[in-house]
């Protein structure tokens, strides 16, 4: 039996259109249990989705693949509901980008995604047959921006909410748009080709728009010869409307960005909340942290109710991998399967069913390394203690502050941009997030600098803060800082008998893992935002010795006995990351000539000392 017909054997499935407050109808599918088809009889609880990727397929007699992506919750007995969010599908209304929360309500005509979710909610307790009066509301990526925000003023009858991996702010985290200033720019460009604006509801026979056309599977080439961003925005729009341009434009943050920012609103929350996220996702990697920390500002009264979980995951993968390695990297175990058996099917049961349940601790995260989970009261955990690695000459990392002076430089071309991998590739590899840097620190435009093979282990937990001093020729630049770890020349190499760990992803030489260098936090920032991300650019002065201090996503990572810590700096990091011309303009429409060469300066004395601020654990 397939999944489909599995479902088809155990739900029965209903269509309905949910008018809100303002007279739009929201579509919703429900998957009911059949009479007889779960040891529990019922009455059930809910169990939502809204998204604005389909509810589909549409018609009652057309059944999902699957009830949902957790084969625990689906053989347990729930009222499936997916909804499509207002004005995609088969919802009215009109579409808009992570929609801004209102506060204060003056009139039916003042809707958002909270009061969606609460006219829904009210709704289904009326209309839907056999409930038992609870609902969960789950969903990842733009589902779990659309968990987060439905949990804002919440509904009495919710009672257990996951937001997963969600986005949060798209210009002040790291998450999907901008990092540090800079425009994730594969992803975005990637992702824009087929997420378009539409009339709704749409005609279910209503066929997909043409898929964008690159003319060549190597998207180094391809982003280099398209231009600025303003030219990739054109061949967009020759296709029809784009929401790509939005994103492009507002390169600052402005009037767009300040109301989407979904953590200045994550009050009135009064449901237990378990945020979860995935050290290695490279779509929404700050968004759980950032949902997590805004639910306890806001609401502290929900106290250990209010959880997250990070595991060793790239985007979504606790719900459809095992999540026991990422390309050459492995974690010991299915961290996946432990997170759907142990973690999230408890949390939905307890709240949603009253079963017995061990409480979640605060934060319950996977240290990579040592590869063990780790329950903590808190994030990032009281103990860990902030010290910093410092650049030293001659390209050596040590917690010692230095003495004397010195300074490293490169010169940073946008002709030829730093690759963010070793290989070919037609889309951001989700591997690329713990990746062998090997090939990077081989060039002339990366510094790098590594400790001495460590003595013990040392644990890091919680943000990265670079602190560099930095000069340029330019009058703008980027300046990317990875965190590393460096695998022992005699570390064993895995057995070449398994394709995922013994092969690479190109050819069939075996994996020579002795000195790899694999990433643990990489990030860029832009210079111009040098006095903060929420400040007006401010261009440099050539020459000039300048501060630059920015924050990276948090880690939970022990370097080993015998390996060593590196850091890598560049100034490209392409295509995951827009050119920065090096000269201070309006970088989505820059000229050709204004893409310059730069001399990059690094400065390593003590007078302006570089280094990478980090939260150290004590030793177990």
């Amino acid at each position: 039996m397939s999944s489909q017909e599995w479902v088809r054997a155990h739900y029965n499935k209903y269509e309905y259109r949910i008018p809100m407050r303002d007279g739009a109808k929201l579509f919703v599918s429900v998957l009911e249990p059949q009479p007889g088809a779960f040891k529990d009889h019922g009455p059930y609880p809910f169990l939502m989705q809204r998204t604005p990727y389909s509810c589909g397929p549409y018609g009652e007699d057309q059944y999902p693949r699957a009830a949902t992506y957790s084969d625990e919750l689906a053989t347990a007995g729930y009222i499936f509901v997916c909804e499509d969010v207002r004005g995609r599908y088969q919802s009215q209304g009109t579409f808009a980008e992570m929609r801004p929360h209102i506060d204060e309500k003056k009139s039916p005509k003042d809707v958002d995604d909270s009061s969606d979710m609460y006219d829904t909610v009210e709704w289904l307790l009326k209309h839907i047959p056999n409930n038992n009066g609870r609902v969960g509301i789950t969903g990842i990526s733009y589902p779990g921006f659309f968990t987060s925000a439905s949990i804002i003023d919440s509904h009495p009858a919710i009672k257990a909410a996951s937001p997963q991996a969600p986005m949060t702010d798209l210009f002040l985290g790291a998450d999907d748009a901008y990092h540090g200033g800079g425009f994730m720019l594969a992803a975005n460009f990637g992702f824009y080709t087929g997420f378009v604006p539409q009339k709704n509801p749409i005609e279910i026979t209503a066929e997909r728009p043409d898929r964008f056309r690159y003319g060549t599977n190597d998207m180094y080439e391809f982003y280099l010869h398209a231009g600025n961003l303003a030219a990739m925005n054109a061949m967009l729009l020759k296709q029809g409307e784009t929401l790509f341009t939005d994103q492009m434009v507002h390169s600052t943050y402005d009037s767009y960005w300040q109301p989407r920012s979904l953590q200045n609103h994550m009050r009135n929350v009064k449901t237990p909340v378990m945020t979860v996220g995935g050290w290695f996702d490279a779509e929404d990697l700050t968004g759980p942290l950032m949902t997590f920390h805004a639910i306890d500002k806001f609401n502290p009264e929900l106290g250990a109710s209010n959880t997250v979980v990070v595991g060793p995951w790239v985007h979504g993968g606790w719900a459809r991998s095992d999540g026991d390695h990422l390309g050459d990297v492995t974690f010991g175990a299915k961290t996946g399967e432990f997170f759907r058996k142990e973690i999230q099917f408890p949390f939905f049961e307890h709240y949603l069913k009253d079963a017995p349940s061990q409480p979640l601790p605060k934060a319950y995260v996977f240290e990579t390394g040592t590869n063990a989970w780790r329950k903590y009261d808190q994030w990032p955990p009281k103990p860990a203690e902030a010290k910093t690695l410092y650049f030293h000459p001659n390209g050596t990392l040590s917690f010692d502050a230095p003495t004397g002076s010195g300074k490293d430089e490169y010169v940073s071309d946008p002709a030829h941009p730093v690759p963010f991998v070793s290989y070919t590739t037609d889309t951001v590899p989700q591997r690329y997030m713990d990746d062998d840097q090997r090939f990077a620190g081989r060039r002339g435009d990366v510094l790098v600098y590594s400790s001495a093979p460590l003595t013990e282990d040392v644990t890091i937990a919680g943000p990265i803060s670079p602190k560099l001093h930095i000069s340029s020729t330019g009058t703008d630049s980027d300046f990317v800082v990875k965190l590393i770890d460096v695998y022992p020349y005699d570390y064993p190499n895995p057995a070449a008998a398994d394709p995922a760990q013994g092969k690479r992803i190109l050819g069939d030489a075996p994996l020579l893992i002795g000195g790899y260098q694999q990433l643990v936090r990489g990030e860029p920032f832009r210079a111009k935002f040098r006095n903060g991300l929420t400040e007006k650019p401010v261009a440099l002065k050539p020459g000039e010795v300048t501060a630059v201090n920015f924050t990276m996503p948090d880690v939970n990572h022990t370097f080993r006995k015998g390996h060593r810590i590196m850091v890598q700096v560049q100034s490209s990091w392409f295509p995951l990351v827009d050119r920065n011309p090096q000269t201070f303009t309006d970088i989505p429409n820059a000229k050709p000539e204004q893409f310059v060469k730069a001399t990059e300066t690094v400065y390593t004395g003590s007078a302006n000392p570089s280094g990478v601020e980090v939260l150290v654990m004590p030793q177990r």
